[in-house]
């Protein structure tokens, strides 16, 4: 039984907003499945998780971004996507936040906790309800693969998984992407 279901931590659906969890493999099309997800209705806001740390990475970032129309307002968050929720979020009909795993990658790297994190994640889905828009996250689906060889790659994998059903449980809808084909989870 999920922790959610046992009292652990506090529901995500006390409050009005919608929210959508898009999963999928590196390259499988899932952003682009957001990108519909969250639909036409603006303003809409698309929170970037991803820094360019390399130029693969920088490259990477700019075709994400070419690939979203104009009326999206982009804003780089690596780790406080809670914080704007809360303070930014009822600004807008549509937000979309991409991706959970990198900002996952991204709180682990300035030191945060597993139980920070997932409480962290707690507060995410909180301020996405409150926000009363239609909120789409999207993370990777990272436990499909081979197990990673070293420890510091299952545990962020394992971490990942577990932040993903938090998520899941909380959600309205959930769809699996894979090879740019959406399946409806829930």
């Amino acid at each position: 039984m999920r922790a959610a279901k046992r009292g652990k931590r506090p529901s995500a659906r006390t409050a009005t907003g919608r929210l959508i969890l898009v999963l999928g493999g590196a390259s499988s099309g899932k952003s682009e499945i957001a990108l519909r997800l969250a639909g036409k209705r603006g303003p809409r806001a698309f929170l970037a998780t991803g820094q360019a740390l390399d130029e693969e990475m920088a490259e990477r970032i700019a075709r994400h971004r070419a690939s979203r129309s104009s009326d999206w307002h982009t804003v780089e968050i690596p780790t406080d996507l809670e914080s704007w929720l809360a303070n930014e979020g009822s600004k807008y009909q549509s937000i979309l936040i991409d991706c959970l795993t990198l900002w996952l990658n991204n709180l682990m790297m300035v030191g945060e906790k597993e139980s920070a994190i997932q409480e962290r994640a707690g507060a995410l889905l909180r301020a996405a309800r409150r926000t009363n828009a239609r909120v789409v996250m999207v993370s990777n689906e990272l436990g499909m693969g081979l197990v990673p060889a070293d420890w510091a790659s299952r545990a962020f994998r394992d971490l990942a998984g577990r932040i993903n059903q938090q998520i899941a449980a909380e959600a309205d809808e959930v769809y699996l992407v894979i090879s740019g084909m959406p399946l409806k989870l829930k």
